[in-house]
């Protein structure tokens, strides 16, 4: 598995990447979002670790741009800050990233976690499957998602977690979610956040798949429990 570190505080950037090769992954380093968009562009690292504080384009700016780039291969991302204020992983997160990590940190987490985002991968692999609804269908093994309207069929542009959450909605239709259970389904045993990342990768969802996502049609809140998806003809 290959890892992009951008961080441009250097003895951090190396720790990292140490720690990170000492547990077999192959590492590049990065010290501004400029180069690391162009070495993503390159290469499709599996996973980005990446500072939100870098000089000129900060993490938050390369994160969206990652996000917003079409490719079959769309890598987790780790954010790192120096800051702990929840308003700042709220912000991460709805940008585009996958995980959280503030600064100080213990590399065995960051390894955990690192390890925990790949799983999400390998937790799909094995399944040759299609789910298919009245207005949606997810390929599981080709990872393409599809929105069918009046005969006509449009891809949608999902990051792998929008992509995992779609097909986990579309497996069971109709089914209620908990908020612990989706993060068990995506996330396994390896969660280490808070469970109202669900909430902010469901409005992101929501904004790719929805007519309306302030008045959703596909997606339903269920006060006091979670969510359900239903796709009536």
């Amino acid at each position: 598995m290959n890892i992009l570190i951008v961080e441009d505080e250097p003895e951090i950037a190396l720790l990292i990447r140490r720690t990170l090769e000492g547990e077999g992954f192959s590492c590049q380093i990065s010290q501004n979002g400029l180069s690391a968009l162009e070495i993503f562009q390159q290469q499709r690292p599996d996973v980005i670790i990446l500072d939100l504080m870098l000089p000129g384009l900060d993490g938050l700016e390369v994160c969206a741009r990652i996000r917003q780039q079409p490719g079959q291969k769309d890598p987790y991302i780790l954010m790192l800050t120096a800051k702990g204020e929840e308003i700042d992983r709220i912000v991460g997160l709805s940008t585009g990233a996958d995980d959280y990590m503030v600064k100080p940190f213990s590399p065995r987490e960051l390894v955990a976690r690192v390890r925990a985002l790949l799983r999400r991968s390998l937790r799909q692999g094995g399944q040759t499957q299609t789910h298919q609804t009245a207005h949606f269908t997810v390929d599981i093994d080709q990872r393409k998602a599809n929105f069918q309207n009046h005969g006509n069929t449009e891809p949608l542009d999902l990051t792998t977690l929008e992509f995992n959450l779609l097909a986990t909605f579309l497996s069971y239709p109709g089914r209620v979610w908990s908020r612990t259970q989706l993060i068990d389904k995506l996330w396994g045993d390896d969660f280490f956040g808070d469970e109202r990342v669900v909430d902010t990768h469901v409005a992101r969802l929501r904004k790719k798949i929805e007519p309306d996502p302030s008045h959703p049609t596909f997606i339903k809140t269920v006060t006091g429990v979670g969510y359900k998806f239903e796709d009536n003809p």
